[in-house]
């Protein structure tokens, strides 16, 4: 059995092995589902996440709406 433990903060650290089972990497997004008195988590497949490039913050500068808003 893997456990963890609750933070003051309600936070968690996903154990080792659940990151790899589930090849999980920072950033990714979690998708938890409740059944029957229990919580399915779930990596978010890639095409639920929308945009692809909504990662990429450095292109959401002031300069840059300025730069592509005629496109």
């Amino acid at each position: 059995m893997i456990t963890s433990k609750l933070t003051s903060k309600a936070q968690t650290t996903i154990p080792q092995p659940v990151r790899a089972a589930l090849n999980l990497h920072e950033g990714d997004e979690l998708e938890y589902r409740l059944e029957a008195g229990r919580v399915i988590l779930t990596k978010r497949a890639d095409e639920a996440m929308g945009d692809p490039f909504r990662t990429f913050e450095e292109w959401h500068s002031d300069a840059d709406a300025v730069a592509y808003a005629d496109l």
